[in-house]
């Protein structure tokens, strides 16, 4: 295959893991001129105080590695998606999960009332006032799909001293990060779920289907011999 399945997760997902039970790191490196530095931390040994976590598209290519990762950690999981692929999420470990179309899944709440510590964004078309309202006093998004808007807000928030963030996310993968992320498949901590596969010569095709943001999981292009 062209990329391995843990390679495509490091680079969209991107999650820096030091060891199977490191710390899990976000890393901005793209944005470093503009002071982007170490975003959040999460152990994945289950060590520190619980933290409240949301996933947006929690079905998708990234979203579901980044539900399952979360989990590894001591962490209350909401993710959203949609309405078929409810029990899917929860499954991956979520403890809570929102479809997005009603209106409790546009406005994010968690059915339990909590706040969110941090939310890993994966899917576009959410304002930074619907997540600032279910932020707790120092939450942050971490946008993985980053436009004009995140980094527009970013710097509004940072003129204004505000302790809840909004993130932009870029990162180049690493060799060990990528072995890291192996190592917990083979440990059976994380899995892949392939939503479908398509030759090279069909990738456009597949393009086309992982941009529709309906896939649940990995759309998978696969190298012709």
């Amino acid at each position: 295959m062209c990329h391995t399945f843990v390679s495509r997760a490091l680079s969209e997902l991107s999650l820096r893991a030091r060891g199977p039970l490191g710390t899990m790191c976000c890393v901005n490196r793209k944005y470093r001129p503009l002071d982007f530095q170490v975003i959040t931390s999460l152990k994945l040994d289950k060590s520190e105080q619980l933290t409240n976590v949301l996933v947006t598209n929690g079905s998708g290519g990234v979203g579901h590695y980044a539900v399952q990762l979360a989990k590894l950690g001591n962490t209350h999981v909401t993710a959203t998606c949609g309405a078929r692929n409810i029990e899917f999420v929860k499954s991956l470990g979520a403890d809570e999960v929102l479809d997005y179309k009603t209106p409790e899944g546009a406005s994010l709440k968690s059915p339990s009332g909590l706040k969110y510590d941090l939310v890993i964004h994966c899917t576009v078309g959410i304002p930074w006032s619907t997540f600032k309202a279910n932020l707790t006093p120092t939450g942050k998004v971490i946008d993985l799909t980053p436009g004009g808007g995140t980094v527009l807000n970013y710097a509004v928030n940072k003129l204004t001293f505000s302790k809840k963030q909004l993130l932009p996310l870029i990162v180049v993968p690493k060799a060990e990060e990528i072995e890291c992320l192996v190592n917990l498949m083979k440990e059976g901590k994380i899995k892949t779920v392939i939503d479908s596969r398509y030759p090279l010569s069909l990738a456009e095709e597949g393009w086309a289907k992982s941009m529709e943001g309906h896939a649940t999981g990995k759309v998978v292009i696969e190298c012709e011999r």
